[in-house]
Formats: C-alpha cells, structure tokens, sequence
C-alpha cells in the first residue's frame, strides 16, 4: 500500500461549493483521513459521482465517548457537505461474535438504539445520514450477503485473516472460532452495502486493505476508496487511543460539567515528547507525533472541527491549530489557560446532548437502562440466541 499522506487542513476547504471544480469536496473529504488508499481514486471517484455512499460500522457496547460522539460528527458532516450519503451499520451481530454486553441481543439493540439518541443531539445532519442493522439486513438478504463473505473467505488465507483481528483487541491465540469470522464479514459488508468510501477508523485499517486485496484477487475493477480518521489519544500519558474500561481515559458524553473539568485537569499534558513510543501508538498512528498530548489533540480534532471555530488565549484569537499548538509549547499559553479553554469548549459541545438525555422520555430511558447494565457483570450466555426482527426507525432515521 501507498504511504500514508498528511491529511489537508480542514480550513482550506470551502462547503458552499466554491473554488476549483471538485477541490473543495476533495479537500473537505481529505481533511477527515489521516491516510486515503488512494486520493487518486478518490478524485476520480468526485469526478464520476456529484453524490457517492460512505459507511461505517459501530459495535453497540455501552457508553459513548468523545471520539465516537462530537469527532464522529465532525467527520460525518464533513462528508455529507461533499455530497455524500453516510451509512452507518449497526453492528449487533457483530457485537454479539465479540460477545458484548454479555452476548445479549436485545441489550445489544438498546444500546445502538442509545447510540443514535446521541448522534441527533450533537448536530450530526440527520437528512444525508442512514441507520442500518446488520441483523436485519444479512437475514434479509441471506444469499448475497453470505455469497460474498463466502467468496472473500475463500481467497484469503487464515494468516491475513488473522492479522485483522487486531480490531477486537484480542491476541491470536485468544480468538474464537466466530471472531475470525469477523474480519470476513466486515469486509463483505462493504461490498454489500455498496460502499464507495470506508470512513472508519485507522484501526480498522487493516480489515478494510482486506476488502481492497480481495478486489484484487478477484479482479473487481471499483475499489473501495480508504479514508482512515485518526484515533483521538486517550487522557492519561501514552494511550495511543480512549478505553472505555478505563472511565478517566476519555471524555463521556454524558459526563457532567464536574468530571469534564476533573478528566481535563489531570489529563496528560507535556511540552516535550517523554518517553518511548509504545506499539499501540506505533498501530493506531499513520501521521506519526512524539507529543502525543492529548489536550492539543482534543484542541486540533474537536474544538477547530467545528466550523469557523476560533480559541482564545493569552489575550489573543488564535484562527488555526498550529499556531495555537506553536504559543503552548513556547509558554505564551500556560497549561492552565490552555485546559481552561478545552473545559469551557467541551462543556459547550456536550451541553445538549446533556439537555437531551434529561428532557427526553425515550433518550433518558435507554441512558438509565445501560447505566444499570454497566453496574453488571454481564457474562456471555451458552444458550442459542434467535433473531427478532427489529422495529424500524421513526422519521428519516
């Protein structure tokens, strides 16, 4: 594969539509990637298509922090702007082979359906976004979906396969039978869904270049175009992602205003690269950074994604991340001053989502309802698990 290229500055795109025939939606697409695979292929695919299909896939496993709620939002509306529809596939079988919230399905469902709550309150545009449950949809369409994960299976080798699992977080020799599915799978959701972009993660990297061998291997001419988003740092000093088993690692979206300033306060925060660097940080980073400060990377990925934002500090307005990352590491912002700023800019982004749990009968259910299944120790269940259809849902989602 190609090396990886530095994403483009999320400023010199311009959503009206103006400029130079498709530079700016290439431009507002390329500013989501810390690597495209290939930005060749993405051009043409611009040129072609004045709307194309994204997607993404979630694994609905308890609360939702910061990267998966406000970034996500960012990057999605980025796309949209560009002039594409965004998929987002409901994971739950997915989630159930990874044995999440205990393998229980129908706790698997409430919690994609809580995932979504949160997604229309952070100011995600609903109209270009799709909401799509992989239950339903691999039951419905059983031939051609089991067709192409048959096929991709049989033209990879279990070794490169096997590389993929990375994406679950467990060791080769720790993997079931119906982990080493999952990659297959993944994979031939892309296809089955008509993906023309895999906006995921750079930790899905791996499982995605899967899709684009077996393109190779069977001679499919449209590639699925690669825009891999960087991986927001976790808070405390060389976690090279957030962990929802460690509560103080990332910003929640539920957080109150008092655990946003506590995390914040107590995150991470150098001047200088310490340490070496780990071999997380060696797989979840394409743009390498020895820094690895998590404020500055809250700063550069969600307070200047959103639009036309400005941070102000030392008496001044800074107008872009760099020179606000340029006066922290030469002291003319304090450390203080610049945590002050992330406090009062999260708290602003969170607020209504905050708003919505409270106020909303069915957003606050479902929060009180995985609140109480994060309490338990849910163990997966050894009884067979049978599929219900489930119920679509309201309006455009």
């Amino acid at each position: 594969p190609a090396a990886a290229s530095a994403p483009a500055a999320a400023g010199a795109a311009t959503p009206n539509g103006a400029g130079s025939g498709d530079d700016w939606r290439f431009d507002l697409l390329r500013s989501v990637g810390e690597e495209c695979q290939t930005e060749q292929e993405l051009r043409s695919l611009l040129q072609r298509k004045p709307e194309f299909n994204l997607y993404d896939g979630f694994e609905p496993s308890g609360r939702m922090h910061i990267a998966q709620g406000i970034f996500k939002a960012v990057n999605v509306n980025k796309c949209t702007r560009a002039g594409g529809i965004f998929t987002f596939w409901v994971a739950d079988w997915f989630a159930l082979m990874n044995d999440k919230m205990g393998g229980d399905l129908n706790k698997i469902k409430t919690v994609g359906q809580y995932f979504i709550e949160v997604w229309k309150a952070t100011g995600m545009d609903m109209s270009r976004v799709r909401f799509r449950w992989s239950s339903d949809d691999i039951n419905g369409s059983a031939k051609a979906y089991w067709g192409q994960a048959i096929d991709i299976a049989r033209r990879s080798t279990l070794a490169r396969v096997k590389k993929c699992c990375q994406i679950m977080g467990r060791s080769e020799d720790k993997l079931t039978a119906a982990q080493i599915m999952y990659p297959i799978m993944q994979s031939s959701d892309i296809f089955f869904l008509k993906a023309d972009i895999c906006q995921l993660g750079v930790d899905q990297r791996k499982c995605n270049m899967l899709a684009r061998d077996y393109c190779d291997s069977a001679k499919r001419k449209d590639k699925p175009i690669i825009l891999s988003h960087h991986m927001l740092y976790g808070l405390s000093a060389g976690q090279a992602k957030m962990s929802k088993s460690n509560p103080d690692s990332a910003i929640f979206m539920e957080d109150t205003p008092e655990d946003v300033e506590r995390k914040i306060r107590k995150a991470y925060c150098p001047t200088k690269p310490e340490g070496g660097r780990s071999e997380e940080a060696e797989a979840m980073q394409l743009v390498k950074d020895d820094l690895m400060n998590p404020c500055l990377d809250y700063v550069k990925n969600i307070l200047f994604g959103q639009p036309n934002y400005t941070f102000k500090a030392a008496g001044k307005t800074f107008e872009n991340y760099e020179d606000v990352k340029a006066a922290f590491l030469s002291g003319e912002i304090s450390e203080t001053e610049l945590k002050d700023r992330l406090i009062e800019a999260v708290n602003a982004l969170l607020d209504p989502v905050r708003k919505h749990f409270s106020t909303d009968p069915t957003a606050k259910e479902l929060l009180a309802k995985i609140t109480e299944w994060k309490k338990e120790n849910l163990v997966p269940s050894t009884s067979v698990v049978r599929l219900q259809v489930t119920p679509p849902f309201s309006g455009n989602l």
